[in-house]
Parts: structure tokens; C-alpha cells; sequence
């Protein structure tokens, strides 16, 4: 995996892509780790392997696979290690408008291209202020989730990143970037049978 030094924290620049086991999008639990391949209904590894999301987007993992899919040297970062890095980002001058307050760096996070198009300024899916794309290395894509519901959705328009933090018996913290947003928004109500992207970060 490609990785980048962002402050004092090492992150891996590319969705995690450990596939052990795939599943449906139907099949769920809030105790049992499970993986999905956007786009894939099936159990057969090699075939989710072969598709382009698999191999764009890497896997959606609900929390309990999440917990456990860093490699060796690597962990599911803390609630409390996604703020730092967003305090990181928003103090250093990655707000796409310059400024050092505010939450503004979702398109300093976000990759250059994958993204659906939007009107807001500043937003990742705007084509203004380019020198800020991707100003992190982040490289942050719109793999889009697998919702508590069994369905896929979101994908091009959201990302969608774990952390190892619970909030309650049921959920846990995460955070996501939207194609209409200029924040990276941190959010309590990812149920734990959700399917959703992995970033590691170094031990």
C-alpha cells in the first residue's frame, strides 16, 4: 500500500483491499466480520477480486471486519486520531480557501478524479481552487457503503471511513467526505453492520 506522512501520523494513501471472505450485500451482522465488494452479490473471492471496484475502491468491511483488517504494523485509527488529523490538515493551511480555521479541507483530502461533479464552492466535486485538490496525498475516493438496509449506494458521490472508536452497543464513529462538501464530516451514527472503507494508519 502506498502511505504518506501527514504531521506526526503515517497513513495509508489507499482504501484497505484485504478480502479473506466476501459476502452479499444481504447478508449482515453487528457481531461477525463481514466484506463486500460495491457492486458484488456473491461469495466467490477471486471473482469480487476481478471486478473494477474491487479494484478502485478496495473493500467494504462492516466494523467488526474493520477492527481486525489492518496488517501487521498498521491499525484502524481512533476517533481520536481522525481529529488529529483533521486539526493537522485545517491548522497548516489545507482549507481550500487558505484560511487556518473552520473545517474547509475536504478537497485537500479528496483525489483528483472519481468524484461526481457539484456547483459549491470549494466543494471536492468543483473544479475550483485545483491547487488545493488532493493538497494532503490523502487521496480520498467515493467508494460509497453497503447501508444497514442490504443495499449498495453512495458510490461516486460519498466515502466512507471507519474508526476503531464505539459509540454505543450498535454504532461506532466515522467520518466521510461528500462531492457537495467542504468539510470531512464526523459522524456517530455508523451502525456496525454497515460496509464501509478502511484507511489504516501506522502503529
Amino acid at each position: 500500500y502506498s502511505y504518506k506522512t501527514i504531521g506526526t501520523q503515517v497513513w495509508m494513501t489507499e482504501n484497505l483491499a484485504y478480502l479473506p471472505s466476501v459476502v452479499g450485500p444481504a447478508t449482515e451482522s453487528f457481531t461477525e466480520p463481514h466484506y463486500y465488494v460495491y457492486g458484488y452479490d456473491g461469495t466467490n473471492v477471486t471473482a469480487a477480486k476481478g471486478t473494477t471496484n474491487y479494484n478502485k475502491y478496495g473493500v467494504l468491511y462492516n466494523w467488526p471486519a474493520a477492527l481486525t483488517a489492518c496488517p501487521e504494523g498498521w491499525h484502524l485509527p481512533s476517533d481520536a486520531e481522525w481529529t488529529q488529523l483533521e486539526e493537522y490538515l485545517i491548522a497548516n493551511g489545507y482549507n481550500y480557501d487558505g484560511t487556518t480555521t473552520g473545517n474547509k479541507i475536504a478537497k485537500s483530502m479528496a483525489n483528483y478524479s472519481g468524484w461526481n461533479t457539484s456547483t459549491v464552492t470549494g466543494a471536492i466535486g468543483n473544479t475550483d481552487y485545483p491547487e488545493y485538490w488532493n493538497k494532503s496525498g490523502f487521496s480520498a475516493l467515493p467508494g460509497g457503503y453497503r447501508t444497514a438496509n442490504g443495499n449498495f449506494s453512495n458510490i461516486g458521490s460519498h466515502g466512507f471511513w471507519w474508526s476503531s472508536t464505539e459509540h454505543s452497543t450498535d454504532r461506532a464513529w466515522f467520518r466521510s467526505l461528500f462531492c457537495n462538501y467542504i468539510t470531512v464530516a464526523r459522524d456517530s451514527r455508523g451502525i456496525k453492520d454497515s460496509g464501509v472503507s478502511v484507511r489504516c494508519m501506522r502503529d
